[in-house]
């Protein structure tokens, strides 16, 4: 049988997003974009360049006002609420600033609740959750509540809850910001690591010393995306 090739990650064509006025916002202008398999792409910009607005289209938590968004070869613009719900769950794991971990739950429990929503049987939830946090690194705190975790451990926790989906894609936003220098590097490293693995990853950031962790360094300022010296979007960046 002839070989199919797999569909890239996330691809994007002329999309843009632009929030009704009066008067009308464009917080995204029309790009390409294209991510594969495997790679560890960086998104940076400064406060106010679309970052946020970005990382809504990318994780399907807002629709853009034109173009298209493939996500693992499904156009998302075709799919309606509750598919685009279940496409999310499925294909992406979110890392967010803030570890948004239930504080009267363990560590382990955390990881499990990401299952519960696909009906996983409990024992499999619990066989699950425990090699995610084994490949984060905190086999040895599962049945720790989160207020007993330092900073560090408790975005590992978040990471090990992205990950017990099996998801395509791991989308981080700003997954150091509330972390010290060395802590923060702790992260990246682990980031690396899955990475190594083969895990796709894509970072959102404002710091230019994290972007540089991606092996693609893509700029967003006012809305526009550019890589190195290839235009992904029109207008100056």
């Amino acid at each position: 049988m002839p070989h199919t090739a797999r569909p890239a990650v996330i691809q994007l064509e002329g999309l843009g997003l632009t929030y009704p006025g009066p008067p009308p916002v464009t917080a995204l202008h029309p790009c390409d974009l294209l991510i594969e398999h495997g790679e560890f792409v960086s998104i940076v910009g400064p406060s106010g360049s679309g970052k946020s607005s970005l990382l809504n289209v990318l994780g399907l938590l807002d629709n853009p006002t034109r173009g298209a968004y493939r996500l693992d070869g499904v156009d998302t613009s075709t799919v309606g609420d509750h598919q685009r719900a279940a496409l999310r769950g499925r294909h992406i794991g979110f890392v967010f600033q803030s570890f948004h971990l239930l504080p009267h739950r363990t560590a382990q429990e955390n990881v499990e609740l990401a299952l519960v929503y696909r009906r996983t049987p409990r024992r499999e939830r619990r066989d699950r959750a425990a090699r995610v946090l084994a490949r984060v690194g905190l086999a040895h705190r599962a049945h720790a509540l989160p207020t007993h975790l330092s900073g560090g451990e408790r975005q590992r926790v978040a990471v090990a809850r992205a990950l017990v989906g099996e998801p395509s894609l791991l989308l981080c936003d700003e997954p150091t910001g509330n972390l010290d220098s060395e802590t923060a590097t702790s992260i990246l490293d682990l980031l690396d690591q899955l990475h190594g693995d083969g895990m796709t990853v894509l970072v959102i950031t404002h710091d230019k010393d994290v972007a540089r962790r991606g092996q693609r360094v893509i700029t967003i300022r006012d809305g526009v995306l550019s890589e190195g010296r290839t235009l992904l979007a029109g207008g100056p960046c």
